[in-house]
């Protein structure tokens, strides 16, 4: 488990929203290519990269029993929100409790007093980076996770399963990875993506959510001469940003609450770019956040001149609840996997989405199962190995009990 994640996170594979290509990042080529020979040195002799950069493959089914098509999805990129280049990994052997010396050089430090979540592993291995990049266990760990649950399933050929699909998505990190995904040609009844966090949780809901870009014109005037002249779109920027709850931000909410979230501002005096993801739980709430932000746009074309600013909100993916809550027997049966193997389920709702909330609504029910990572996006990211190792059990179990 250990080796082939290190072997995945050396990848490069970070998405780029900027880019107008797919995958966004060619490396992300180079880990499918990887991906593939391995699968079919497993014995998945249909492995194979489509034209849009999907890894599929089959394991066939070896009982004659009815038993549902399964199929198990990760994504290949990681975040663009922090650094992926030459990522150092650092393995934490019998982890004492205390705050994780990352890079002496550096001195970068993880503290337990910032992520308490850290005593929970005490005498785990803890794998980190070196604090100065991600670590990339979203999504590589549900790689590494399936690829060993498919190895284990390979060297015991005695446990009798169903047909299995699999599938490795590009471009998930920034909302495009099942653009080109064929739910008919995968061909499962259902699936499950291994893309949450700690240890035990199990997902079905997740935020419904929105891009917002405003683009603001100003007017650049020499300041000796702006009197009633200048307007600032660097200003007008702020005070956009103003005329949205300032608690309904993703540092001020939890739970099934939503917030907007300001990801970038370029601005000048002369013209701004403002960005905003906007999410919620609830599908009324999410509409009103929209309407909110739309409001607010108005108000200041009002106050500054119609065309000042300027709004363009896309939906990107929507709550998948209402999908899966028709076949909440595939829910039932990851915790009925879980519990066989001493694991508490941890319902919860995902302040997020995964290339499952979209694939239900293109009617693949897909619920989300953990893979044991915390502080995803970011340079204090970690992953307890023996939580990657339950991970890949719960997916052996799930196969197993389809066939009983």
């Amino acid at each position: 488990m250990l080796n082939r994640f290190l072997k995945y996170i050396a990848i490069d594979t970070r998405s780029d929203p900027e880019a107008d290509t797919f995958p966004s990042n060619q490396n992300q080529y180079a880990l499918a290519k990887l991906l593939a020979g391995e699968l079919k040195a497993l014995g998945l002799a249909d492995a194979a990269i489509d034209r849009n950069g999907y890894v599929l493959a089959t394991l066939p089914a070896n009982t004659d029993k009815d038993v549902p098509v399964i199929g198990f999805i990760a994504h290949m990129d990681t975040s663009p929100d922090a650094c992926g280049t030459n990522i150092s990994a650092k393995t934490h052997a019998n982890y004492d409790g205390q705050d994780l010396l990352l890079n002496t050089t550096k001195n970068i430090v993880m503290r337990v007093a910032d992520f308490p979540d850290l005593r929970k592993y005490t005498g785990q291995t803890l794998i980190t980076s070196d604090g100065t990049t991600l670590l990339g266990a979203d999504n590589k760990a549900g790689i590494a996770e399936i690829m060993a649950a498919l190895e284990y399933l390979a060297d015991n050929p005695r446990i009798s399963h169903g047909t299995i699909k699999v599938a490795f998505t590009p471009d998930e990190e920034i909302g495009k990875g099942v653009d080109y995904f064929d739910v008919e040609q995968f061909g499962a009844d259902f699936a499950y993506t291994i893309d949450g966090g700690e240890l035990g949780e199990l997902q079905y809901e997740n935020f419904n959510a929105a891009h917002a870009k405003i683009t603001i014109h100003g007017r650049n005037i020499h300041p000796g001469e702006a009197s009633g002249k200048m307007i600032n779109a660097c200003l007008l920027g702020m005070e956009l940003n103003q005329a949205l709850p300032s608690r309904e931000r993703p540092e001020h909410t939890t739970g099934y609450e939503g917030f907007f979230h300001l990801t970038g501002f370029r601005a000048t005096v002369d013209h701004a770019v403002m960005e905003y993801i906007i999410r919620d739980h609830d599908h009324q709430h999410f509409d009103h956040r929209k309407a909110h932000l739309r409001h607010a746009v108005n108000r200041l074309n009002d106050n500054y001149g119609q065309g000042c600013f300027q709004l363009e909100i896309k939906d990107q993916y929507y709550n998948m609840h209402s999908k899966i809550f028709p076949v909440m027997h595939i829910v039932e049966l990851a915790k009925k996997a879980m519990k066989a193997l001493d694991i508490r389920p941890l319902i919860k709702p995902i302040r997020g989405g995964t290339d499952g909330s979209r694939l239900s609504y293109m009617g693949l029910p897909c619920p989300n199962i953990f893979t044991g990572g915390h502080n995803y996006h970011g340079r204090f990211e970690f992953i307890p190995l023996e939580s990657m190792e339950k991970a890949s059990q719960v997916i052996v179990k799930i196969i197993e009990m389809s066939a009983a």
